[in-house]
């Protein structure tokens, strides 16, 4: 019997934050995954190893969570003041779906070094030693990044002593600026908090008050009291329980049919990436997942958050955009656990420990913008080569 070889696709596996997924040239992909459509898709689902009923991703390059079912996209880019175009694809585990709806802010960390080694900014644009911006224009969702990638010697610095919460070990540490990180209208209700009208099954009372903002990506904020927990939660006590889980996809489903995302409950289905569903309260000392004790009086408040359909086990990037943007603006359900008041930084907890984001609002004609939020993460490559896929 005949068997064709398999096809090679030269790829980077690279960790940016606390997630790390496969990245790819746009022009070294086959020509039928250079362009959006099930051709691609069906690629990119095959290297990543989905769908696998076994949850394991074993004949695959993902790692079976949703921080580690990740693909990335780059070319250089033609938009004026910008180096990189940056596409993202959120693969699901068990099914066949990319889901292409949202950005992954940790892996943004990563984009600017995979650019500057890949000859997608311009030589010019590197020092010899330093700091290089990377102008990033996520195409996902039509917004602009900019990441200070570290140069030494002319080249990429990936080992460093910045140590974050949610990676073992230390590296360079990466400066990364969402500019104007709205998507549309901040409060797509026009209101800081709303009331969700859900079963009574979902919530005692059958009424759920929720922050729902567009910020860095769509989310669905909740106190934890509302919800029966605390708020320093870690992974088992979330993802070890399937009615809770189902519990909060239902949730979620409510909230982006009140965000508008979606007309139909059903449709929740279709773009599991997008909104995310989270929840609050004050500062509390916990136990991290490491081990590390995390005191009361570390942090601002406690945020636990949900990515395709499991507890994160730290904090996605992009939902600590919209915390941090919540956290800045009176009346919200974020601001409120932070203790209320006006503030251009907060520090959370989160299940590997904490995280500093700041943020920059303003309101302006009686509504309000964000213009910009800032975090620290870092990224290295762990492996470059060719990946190889069944024809």
């Amino acid at each position: 019997m005949s068997h064709q070889p398999q096809r090679k696709i030269a790829a980077t596996y690279m960790r940016g934050g606390t997630s790390k997924g496969v990245f790819f040239k746009l022009d070294d992909l086959p020509p039928e995954a250079q362009v959006a459509g099930p051709e691609r898709d069906a690629i990119l689902l095959r290297v990543i190893g989905s769908p696998d009923p076994y949850g394991k991703h074993t004949d695959g390059m993902g790692g079976a969570t949703s921080s580690t079912s990740k693909t990335v996209i780059l070319a250089q880019s033609d938009r004026p003041e910008h180096d990189v175009d940056y596409l993202f694809g959120q693969v699901a585990i068990d099914k066949p779906f990319i889901d292409w709806s949202g950005n992954c802010g940790n892996l943004t960390a990563a984009v600017g070094a995979f650019a500057i080694e890949n000859g997608l900014v311009a030589a010019e644009r590197i020092p010899g030693n330093g700091f290089c911006t990377v102008r990033i224009w996520q195409a996902n969702i039509g917004k602009t990044i900019l990441a200070q990638v570290p140069i030494t010697d002319g080249q990429v610095q990936e080992t460093g002593d910045f140590e974050l919460d949610g990676v073992t070990f230390p590296a360079a540490e990466v400066a990364v600026t969402f500019a104007d990180p709205a998507e549309g209208a901040l409060f797509p209700t026009g209101n800081r908090t709303d009331v969700l009208e859900v079963p009574e099954s979902l919530v005692s009372g059958g009424r759920l008050t929720v922050t729902l903002i567009n910020a860095g990506i769509p989310t669905v904020f909740a106190r934890a009291e509302d919800l029966g927990y605390t708020g320093t939660e870690l992974q088992e006590a979330i993802n070890g329980d399937p009615a809770a889980l189902e519990r909060f996809e239902q949730l979620r489903a409510y909230g982006a049919q009140k965000m508008g995302l979606i007309r139909e409950l059903s449709e929740a289905a279709s773009r599991a990436h997008t909104p995310k569903i989270a929840f609050v309260a004050g500062p509390a000392s916990y136990d991290a997942a490491s081990g590390k004790r995390i005191e009361a009086s570390e942090i601002d408040l406690n945020v636990r958050a949900l990515s395709m359909g499991k507890l994160h086990h730290a904090m996605m990037g992009t939902a600590a955009v919209a915390i941090a943007v919540a956290a800045a603006i009176p009346g919200t359900l974020v601001n409120d656990a932070a203790g209320g008041g006006e503030r251009d930084s907060v520090r959370f907890g989160h299940p590997s420990g904490t995280l500093k984001v700041g943020a920059e609002v303003a309101e302006v004609d009686g509504q309000w913008q964000a213009s910009s939020v800032t975090m620290s993460r870092s990224a290295r490559v762990l492996m470059e080569g060719r990946v190889r896929i069944p024809r």
